[in-house]
């Protein structure tokens, strides 16, 4: 990994400057966005960007160097108690004080240090692209990955878009101690989970003028924006590929029981002898393939027969749970939103972007077919034309 001299002793010193600032009487122990602690994680000139980009296969123009940094703030549980979060703030290297802000949701992950902060290049990177393009850039680890307490509330719109707008919170204070300044401009991207949690974080802002963010676009990239309708359903009827099928269900079973008591035991949602070990696999410290080889190859060896009804006919507490992710396309846009999908994608169907681009009110959203490529590949192809679009509608100074 690249990194820099200057980014360290400046890190150093914000830190110095968050400490003092925290010692002060104005400040409000556990608000929202409150800065804990920041680490610097990368820095790079013009030069070294561009060599740290295309290491990741992401071919852009370069403008400017990065300074990257690890920061830990506070936020909320899913029941609305005072924990902390992680997430990734990047900021240009430019000459422009007032910087406008993109904000980037990852994919779904199941190992804490394979977050955006910590050790995973790619979603660093990603990241990295909008800064080395002049945006400040954040990228929210969301609950319990990074450096984030507990398991993670796998795939819950709620915390993501309530972390998200945390980070931003913080983010403003990490800027301000750099002699910068977060622009109220705000464009919003995310890809598969984070197409949920970007369109979460928007109708967030969009619904809250008070956090200080005006949204000038939002790309969501392959999200499983309708959990009920079209996600769940297609992972049950072979639509998803079985082994993707089998690892989402599972991880979203055994957070969403965390918050909503979907089940008093595992042996009711999952058949044996899966279900003696499925809430350890996602304790954060199992990478995909531990998880996947701990599980069945389809969903019906997976879940019992009550539980795969269930699935695709909710009632009480299952249904409270998919209800409450899917409200993130419940809102009716001002800024323009795009929808990236592929015909082909066999791990989040094209079918969730309809579904969301029905949901939402107005005539601000589309969607952008990227022709019949695989779930990977979406992102991949997205990126760039989003750092594009984006571009035209709010430049970087």
């Amino acid at each position: 990994m690249l990194r820099s001299s200057v980014a360290l002793v400046s890190a150093l010193v914000l830190l110095a400057g968050l400490v003092a600032c925290g010692a002060r009487g104005g400040d409000i122990a556990g608000s929202p966005g409150e800065v804990v602690s920041v680490t610097p994680v990368l820095g790079t000139t013009t030069e070294q960007t561009a060599a740290y980009l295309n290491q990741w296969a992401i071919q852009t123009p370069v403008r400017n160097g990065i300074d990257a940094y690890r920061v830990v703030y506070r936020t909320s549980a899913p029941d609305g108690a005072d924990t902390t979060a992680s997430g990734l703030v990047v900021l240009p290297r430019t000459e422009g004080r007032k910087l406008p802000v993109v904000s980037y949701a990852h994919g779904t992950i199941v190992r804490k240090d394979e977050a955006p902060s910590a050790d995973a290049e790619t979603d660093r990177a990603r990241t990295a692209l909008f800064a080395a393009a002049g945006y400040a850039a954040v990228a929210p680890d969301y609950l319990g990955l990074g450096e984030g307490p507990g398991p993670h509330p796998y795939a819950h719109a709620p915390t993501e878009a309530s972390a998200s707008v945390d980070l931003l919170r913080a983010a403003r204070a990490v800027a301000e101690r750099e002699g910068r300044e977060l622009d109220d401009t705000l464009l919003v991207t995310g890809f598969s989970q984070g197409g949920q949690a970007a369109m979460a974080l928007a109708e967030r802002v969009a619904a809250a003028p008070s956090l200080g963010y005006t949204l000038a676009g939002v790309a969501g990239v392959s999200g499983p924006y309708a959990i009920r309708e079209v996600q769940t359903p297609a992972a049950l009827d072979g639509r998803v590929t079985p082994r993707a099928a089998v690892l989402y269900i599972a991880y979203w079973l055994t957070a969403m029981n965390r918050i909503y008591h979907l089940y008093d035991e595992p042996g009711e949602a999952f058949q044996q002898p899966y279900a003696q070990h499925v809430e350890e696999l996602f304790d954060g410290r199992h990478d995909v393939l531990s998880v996947s080889t701990g599980l069945p190859a389809t969903p019906g060896e997976l879940l019992t027969p009550r539980f795969q009804a269930l699935a695709l006919d909710p009632t009480g507490a299952a249904l409270r749970a998919m209800t409450d992710s899917d409200r993130a396309c419940d809102w009716t846009p001002r800024a323009p939103v795009r929808l990236y999908v592929s015909s082909a994608d066999r791990a989040v169907p094209s079918a969730n972007a309809e579904q969301c681009l029905a949901a939402l009110g107005g005539d601000r959203a589309s969607v952008v077919d990227l022709g019949p490529v695989d779930h990977s590949a979406t992102v991949r192809l997205a990126m760039p034309q989003i750092l594009a679009w984006f571009g035209e509608l709010a430049p970087a100074v």
